[in-house]
């Protein structure tokens, strides 16, 4: 069965039975139809019993780190647990583009997955919205007579579509005369690349949101000073259209778990994780909460703990390192087409992946790890043996996982030893101090956990380094963009590269998230379509309306 055939196979609750299990009432809850809600209660953590779902290097294929996170939630809750999720809502671009969302799979998924995946509440169209009307009202100011005195050659802020469209790239606007606007280069990013995106996932509350929208820097004046979202007058109109937005989607999972799914931030250009809203209303209505980061460990987890925890003051009890054997003997330079057979050998060359990614965040972050095998069918016995034999050589809890087959049956060998590790005393150690500078809270992230030897910067980076010092936003912590397939910034460096040399190309600004975006290789914020784009192989019944070819 396909992913939607057994989504569509169960039989899913009224949501307000689910939102019972969490304490809340119907009059707690904004419907949207009989299974999807918006939550709204205040935030108040009652509990800091938080697990954070990361994993190691992926290959494109991913390893199931959103399948693992909602098995351990219903492994837990087959335990007697009261458990809640907290997972990141899917970009339409990746739905329609390849064949792959954000609810997991299997016996594994959060439902109703074909509108979660699609337009669910409206949080990323409501996002959209709110980003392109800070560019709508920066362009007339520039058509206004220009009272900020905006250099159009510096104009920053991009306009934004969940949609994968390559041809939106690099544009041109304003032509076909004075009445059209001010002529300029722009372009446009996915949804989730947007600095409104990133700052609704951190934001603490509606007030915080508007101080946030306020200091986000779209442009620059002729005299280089930069220009923001309050300076434009946007801020309050920004916030209205995003009041909805804000608060959280209530779900479920197969099994009837509850789970929140608010944003969705990319790992790479933002931090990757879901709102703190949504962390935090879990940790108010349940005794325990299973979130995620995206990417491997290098860019999830990093973010998730150095901006996201010190941020909103959160630390995990314990942290879960997804971990599949197609992965690590892609790491060890196994062919793609060849990562279903039995092969130990490259097994063995790329299990120091895995081995780098427990030591950076047992000894650098301080965190309790369990390690998560997540198991396919094409897994040998000997496979998963050497793997748990490398976990026990580290001094690593481990655990077998096969929620995608057996849901959370399949995960209750985890989710017993992910409880154990919580009952461990739980540091949480950052990667720097926000006291240093640009250059040294670069270096530290690129030497202590991705393993670098040295860190170049172009002169562009340098340039961007100083400016960003100059008004005041060199205390901000770092976000490093870089790919996902390596602890580098070569995605062709597999395993445990040593003592490279990461190359910062870039640094951006970002006043409104609070973090300072270190581009390193290149980051594609608009994606393109494939030569045979997954839309082309949907279709929807004209009678029922149900949805067959989405997953």
């Amino acid at each position: 069965m396909t992913d939607i055939e057994i989504a569509s196979s169960v039989q899913a609750q009224p949501i307000v039975k689910i939102a019972q299990k969490l304490g809340l009432k119907e009059d707690d809850l904004e419907l949207y139809g009989k299974f999807k809600a918006k939550i709204s209660v205040k935030p108040a953590p009652k509990t800091d019993n938080l697990v954070l779902v990361t994993a190691i290097n992926p290959t494109s294929l991913g390893e199931g780190k959103t399948t693992t996170s909602i098995g351990l939630a219903d492994g837990m809750a087959k335990l007697g647990k009261k458990v809640c999720l907290a997972l990141r809502e899917p970009s339409l671009g990746p739905v329609f583009g390849i064949k792959g969302g954000a609810t997991g799979g299997g016996w594994a998924q959060v439902i109703p997955m074909e509108d979660i995946n699609l337009h669910f509440t409206g949080d990323l169209h409501a996002i959209t919205c709110a980003n392109n009307l800070i560019a709508a009202i920066l362009d007339n100011s520039l058509q206004q007579g220009n009272p900020l005195d905006i250099d159009p050659t510096r104009v920053v802020w991009k306009r934004c579509l969940d949609m994968n469209d390559r041809a939106l790239r690099s544009t041109v606007i304003g032509l076909g005369g004075h009445s059209n606007g001010v002529p300029r280069q722009d372009g446009f990013n996915i949804t989730a690349a947007s600095e409104i995106m990133a700052v609704l996932c951190l934001a603490a509350d509606m007030k915080d949101l508007k101080r946030r929208v306020g200091n986000i820097v779209v442009a620059y004046n002729r005299a280089g000073e930069p220009v923001t979202c309050a300076e434009l007058g946007v801020t309050d109109a920004v916030a209205i259209v995003l009041k909805d937005a804000l608060k959280p989607n209530l779900v479920q999972t197969l099994e009837g778990t509850p789970a929140i799914v608010h944003g969705g931030p990319f790992a790479n250009i933002a931090h990757g994780c879901n709102s703190v809203i949504a962390t935090k209303t879990a940790l108010t209505l349940a005794d325990y909460v299973i979130t995620e980061a995206g990417f491997g460990a290098d860019l999830g987890a990093e973010k998730f703990l150095d901006i996201k925890c010190r941020a909103a003051g959160l630390k995990p009890k314990a942290v879960v390192l997804v971990a599949t054997v197609r992965a690590l003997k892609f790491n060890g330079g196994a062919d793609k087409s060849e990562l279903t057979k039995e092969d130990l050998p490259h097994l063995e060359a790329g299990i120091c992946n895995l081995v780098g990614h427990i030591r950076n965040l047992r000894d650098v972050y301080g965190v309790n790890v369990v390690v998560a095998i997540n198991k396919f069918v094409t897994d040998s016995d000997k496979e998963i043996d050497f793997i748990a034999g490398e976990c026990e050589k580290q001094g690593a809890e481990f655990a077998v996982c096969e929620c995608w087959a057996k849901g959370g049956a399949g995960s209750v060998e985890l989710a017993q030893k992910v409880l154990k590790a919580m009952e461990k005393d739980a540091a949480l150690n950052f990667a720097y101090p926000l006291e240093m500078s640009v250059k040294e809270k670069i270096e530290a992230v690129a030497k202590r956990v991705y393993g670098a030897g040295a860190v170049e910067y172009t002169a562009k980076a340098e340039a961007a380094i100083k400016s960003a010092e100059k008004i005041g936003k060199g205390g901000l912590p770092v976000c490093i963009a870089k790919t996902q397939y390596s602890f580098s910034d070569d995605p062709s460096k597999l395993g445990r590269p040593a003592g490279f040399t990461l190359t910062v190309n870039d640094l951006e600004v970002r006043g409104g998230a609070e973090f300072l975006v270190a581009v390193c290789g290149s980051i594609m914020l608009m994606p393109g379509l494939g030569k045979k784009p997954a839309a082309l192989g949907m279709s929807i019944d004209d009678n029922t309306y149900e949805i067959k070819g989405l997953f």
